[in-house]
This record gives structure tokens, sequence and C-alpha cells, in this order.
């Protein structure tokens, strides 16, 4: 499989642009366990156009994460093609487009998965900004807007006729936000229509090695993009290219384990972003690492309260002495 020019091994697993979670320490992290492709947190258009300092934060990538794409989103023509050239001159692998965040906050405003009910807007930001840069387009959306306006087999096609290089699809509509169960047969179709030729990954409740496996081998899908699953568990894409390569499932990594790889995340976090800002961020992450341990709920508001990165560190070498296998 390939996205324009860039090779990827048979069945890639993507890690899904999430905003405020895809930083470069979490990035750095899932290339560790197996991630074939990361993408930026979203990129506001009118924040790259204004020079937000937080805005162009977000371009920072370096060459240990590659592949990597740009994630951006917006409303308006001109300022996507204007936030796309400055996206590129970041030179990330590939730009791609949100059309798919549901977040009231973004599509509200008509951006993200609000562009589903201006299909002809949707195809003219594309073909704009393929136009623009010369790197790879592609572009990331959902079914439609909602169960009467499922547009994604015809509008997946324009798209490709509007020069991408790879369409995600998640299988909600924008009104179903992250809820009830992720519909594929819509992305499965699009898969098997003999018009398509361009890569498509499916997205939407990847959340273990065998729904992997399973998407994969009914749907066809040429990749798939993990998002949520991968929040505390980074070595799922670990687990599910062992399953995919071997048939075998790995266990999930023991306390002791967990507790060094939140070290890791932690340390890069702060080497990344500075200890104030680099803490800040990791609170996130920090308590995921450590769902289900018994009597944990005293040591996890520690973990997301402490200003003081060396407290930190104590928190996990004491969790590791507590909870920790030997």
């Amino acid at each position: 499989m390939k996205i324009g020019n860039i090779p990827f091994r048979s069945r890639p697993l993507f890690l899904a642009p999430m905003d405020e979670v895809t930083d470069p320490s979490f990035r750095y992290i899932c290339k560790q366990f197996g991630a074939d492709m990361v993408y930026t947190e979203f990129v506001s258009s009118d924040g790259l156009i204004r020079d937000a300092r937080t805005t162009l934060e977000k371009l920072k990538i370096n060459d240990g994460e590659r592949p990597v794409g740009i994630q951006i989103y917006g409303h308006l023509v001109e300022p996507m093609v204007e936030a796309a050239k400055i996206a590129a001159k970041a030179k990330p692998d590939l730009i791609d487009i949100n059309f798919g965040c549901p977040m009231k906050k973004i599509a509200a405003r008509g951006a993200g998965s609000g562009m589903m009910r201006e299909p002809e807007k949707i195809l003219d930001i594309t073909r704009r900004i393929v136009d623009a840069v010369d790197i790879p387009v592609t572009v990331k959306t959902r079914l439609g807007w909602d169960e009467n306006s499922i547009i994604i087999g015809e509008l997946a096609e324009q798209l490709q006729d509007a020069g991408i290089a790879a369409l995600t699809i998640h299988g909600r509509t924008r009104s179903q936000m992250y809820k009830g169960d992720a519909n594929w047969t819509p992305v499965a179709e699009v898969k098997r229509n003999c018009r398509i030729n361009i890569p498509i990954i499916g997205n939407g409740d990847i959340a273990d090695a065998t729904t992997a496996k399973y998407r994969f081998d009914e749907c066809g899908v040429d990749a798939v993009m993990i998002g949520r699953a991968t929040f505390g568990r980074p070595w799922i894409f670990r687990n599910i290219r062992c399953f995919l390569d071997t048939g075998v499932l790995p266990p999930e990594p023991n306390v002791t384990e967990r507790v060094e790889i939140a070290r890791l995340h932690f340390l890069k976090s702060i080497e990344v972003k500075g200890e104030r800002q680099g803490l800040l961020e990791m609170r996130r992450h920090l308590s995921c690492y450590f769902k289900g341990l018994s009597d944990f709920k005293e040591t996890r508001l520690k973990l997301v309260t402490e200003n003081n990165p060396d407290r930190v560190l104590d928190l996990l070498k004491y969790i590791f002495e507590r909870w920790g296998e030997f």
C-alpha cells in the first residue's frame, strides 16, 4: 500500500489525530509500539494564519515520527488553503483535511464534520489544497451529517476525483458523535467500489486486535486508524500487529511494564514541552495507564494534581512498589 509516494507494509495501523492527545510525546510512544502512521493534533486554519503560538506549536514534528501527517481544519476556503501552505513548510509527509471531527466547538462553526452539510464546499476546499501543496493530501471524514444523509459513497468518488491520495472514513455520522456502534458497512461499500483506487482507511471502535483483524478481513480496508482505544494503551499497536502477523494475542503489559511506559512518556513530555507544560499535559494520560488497579483512587488523585515532576516520578515508583510484579 502507498499513500502518494509513502510506502507501508501490509495492513498498516494508524494513530488517529486527536486534539490535546496526539502531541509529540504521545506520537513518540505510539511509534515505539509500532504505529505505522501518526498525525498531529487538529491544527486550526485560523490559528495558523494569526500566527497563534499554541497553534504553531502543533506543527513541530521530528524525523523519528515519520511518516507523519499534519491535520488542519476550518470552514472557510481561503484560510484553509493558506493554512495548508503554512503547514507544508513544516515538512510533514502529508496534509490531512479534517472533515470528521464532531466536537461542538468545531462542527457548530461549520468546520470538521459540520462540513458534511456542505459537500460542495468540501470538494472546493479539497481541490484548492491539492493544487496548493506539493505533498500528498488526504481527507478524514464521517458517513454524513445524520442517518438521513449518508453521503460517503458519492463523496468518496468525488474526493478521489479532486485529487486526494487516501481517504479515512469514520463509521458514524456527525449526529452520533461517539455514541452507538460504528457502522462499517458503508466503509466496506466504498472500498468495494470499482471506481475507487485510492487507499481507504477505516476508523471507529477499533479497540482490540480481534476487531482490527475482522475489519481488515471483512471490509477489505487498506489500513485501520485507532483513536480512543490508545488512551493509556499505546501498546495496542504492538498487540494488533502481533495478532495480524502470527495469530497470537500477546498479554497486556503488567503493572511493572506500565509504570516504565508511563515514566518514558512523562519524561518525553517534559523534554518536548518543558517541566510545567509537559507535566500538565501528561495528566490526561497518566491515570489512564493504571485503570483497573484496586484501591487506586487516592494515588490517581495525586497523579493528576501533583505539580512537581520529581514527585510524579516518585508516585510512579510507589505504584511500581505497591502494585508491580517482580
